[in-house]
């Protein structure tokens, strides 16, 4: 028989996986920063504007309409 995860057991597995992939995206980052700041800079400005929209889409949806 297949056990079928509660809502919240799958927020915690979420969790658990995306904590160890935090990690995985700073020892990126560090790597990049090391090798070819500059580079590394531009990439990271990209990805905040990026992220800026998301939380921009992100809003929409929260609102009451």
């Amino acid at each position: 028989m297949i056990y079928k995860m509660t809502d919240l057991e799958i927020i915690d597995a979420i969790e658990q996986v995306r904590s160890k992939n935090n990690i995985n995206w700073m020892n990126i980052l560090r790597l990049a920063f090391k090798h070819s700041p500059s580079e590394a800079r531009e990439i990271v400005a990209k990805i905040n504007e990026d992220d800026g929209k998301i939380g921009a889409l992100l809003k929409q949806l929260s609102e009451n309409k």
